[in-house]
């Protein structure tokens, strides 16, 4: 499959690494030399210099035999302008990156009349991340799967915990209240285990379990993870994440505070969101976080364009005792950094958007099977989880999961079937039609034909 990403800036870097690894054949196009020679130095891709929004430009880098263009530079206008010509000259998707909340309300039409296949808005996606993690602040990440029915969710197994010390197959004995979830991966000491049920939890593994909501928030409050309640919110820095974000949780009854040091940003978050404390500083200043009540909040997010004031900002937020922190960090370097420092939720515009094209793509890449639905990047990129949807003609409909032959590295978690969620055992079965979530330590899995079979 050919894929031309144009605009080689942070997230057409990331994404252009994540399809090279997957051995899509990628071309990205882009003004900077400096930056294609670094492209061209660190990454299997054909690089082309020149303006992408210039049709001969598109033209000379082969756009009529590109199965998928992805338009990525900084202007949404110029995405939506490239994918519009894309198109036009014979590629065959279009993808624009559009993040301005003003084409938000518009989006639909847009794609409509301008041929983009879909719009990808980083800033958006982290928003609902993060206001995911706000509801359920026990948890280090939440994913949800199954249009919303399933979610896996990430925590850190602590020392008071009940299943500290204990095989996975012995906690049902052990704890016979306990809700039946599904234990997808484990992360200890940077390995990482899918777990049979000889595994033993210890204090500090970083564990996923997947199940329907209704279980899995009360396998949580068995543990005693519930307790709190997010009601005031601190956010530091003001840009477009902070703006979707104080969009989302305002209406639940969140009270939040925006810390932002440019004025002009501040004053037109104020005007553009007349329920939120907006407050203009500069919100490394210890003082003014002191000031502004950081001790009885009960949750700190750090937004600010540099990934170092996050963490620092994260960390003394962190020590002051705030409940909930989250960080923003699109520097997978720093990843081990911040888990050892105890920052467990992280989140990753950069990371959020690859995964969303890379579901894209193998779907597109498989069109005919039991396509990718969802996927996601568990620990890193250490393992993946993916939703796919089963269909009627595929060989393994009907026939018992102990029967059948299972990729290694790899674990069915959950099945959804009209409305109700399956943890299944060896005598559970597939239907068409349902959705089933797989977690797999290899990458590049497309369809669900590779992971089971007869």
């Amino acid at each position: 499959m050919r894929i031309m990403v144009i605009g080689a800036g942070k997230v057409g870097r990331t994404l252009a690494e994540h399809l090279s690894s997957e051995e899509y054949d990628v071309t990205i196009i882009d003004q900077n030399e400096e930056i294609l020679r670094e492209c061209e130095d660190r990454l299997d891709v054909m690089c082309v210099h020149g303006n992408g929004a210039n049709a001969k430009t598109l033209i000379d880098a082969g756009v009529d035999h590109t199965d998928i263009l992805i338009a990525a530079t900084a202007g949404d206008e110029v995405n939506m302008l490239v994918c519009l010509m894309g198109k036009r000259l014979g590629a065959k998707y279009a993808i624009a990156r559009i993040r301005d909340p003003q084409y938000n309300e518009s989006l639909t039409l847009l794609q409509r009349e301008l041929g983009i296949d879909m719009a990808i808005n980083p800033e958006r996606a982290t928003a609902q991340e993060i206001s995911r993690l706000l509801r359920y602040p026990f948890a280090s990440n939440i994913e949800p799967f199954a249009k919303g029915l399933v979610e896996m969710v990430e925590f850190r197994v602590q020392s008071k915990d009940r299943l500290n010390g204990l095989a996975l197959k012995d906690l049902a004995s052990k704890h016979p209240g306990l809700p039946r979830v599904l234990y997808a991966a484990v992360e200890r000491s940077g390995d990482v285990t899918i777990p049979s049920g000889d595994f033993v939890l210890q204090d500090g593994d970083r564990v996923f379990v997947a199940g329907d909501v209704v279980t899995v928030t009360s396998f949580f409050r068995y543990l005693g993870r519930d307790t709190l309640r997010i009601k005031d919110v601190m956010i530091l820095g003001g840009g477009r994440i902070s703006y979707y974000l104080a969009k989302l949780i305002v209406p639940t009854g969140i009270r939040v505070t925006i810390i932002e040091i440019n004025p002009a940003k501040a004053r037109k978050l104020s005007e553009d969101l007349p329920q939120v404390n907006v407050i203009c500083g500069d919100g490394t200043n210890q003082e003014l976080l002191e000031q502004e009540g950081l001790s009885t909040t009960d949750a700190f997010i750090a937004l600010c364009d540099r990934d170092e004031e996050n963490l620092m900002t994260g960390l003394f937020a962190e020590r002051h005792g705030v409940p909930k922190v989250v960080v923003k960090n699109n520097r997978i370097t720093y990843a081990s950094i911040i888990e050892s420092l105890g920052l467990d939720s992280v989140v990753s515009p950069r990371h959020i958007t690859g995964a969303t094209l890379l579901r894209y793509v193998r779907a597109r890449v498989n069109a005919d099977g039991a396509k990718v639905e969802k996927l996601y990047r568990l620990l890193g990129g250490a393992a993946e989880a993916l939703e796919f949807e089963a269909r009627l003609t595929d060989s393994y409909i009907g026939i018992p999961l102990k029967d059948l032959t299972m990729r290694k590295n790899t674990l069915i978690a959950v099945i959804a079937r009209r409305g109700k969620v399956i943890v299944p055992f060896g005598n559970d079965h597939i239907e068409a039609g349902d959705s089933v979530v797989v977690i797999a330590k290899e990458r590049g899995l497309r369809d669900l034909n590779e992971v089971i079979s007869r």
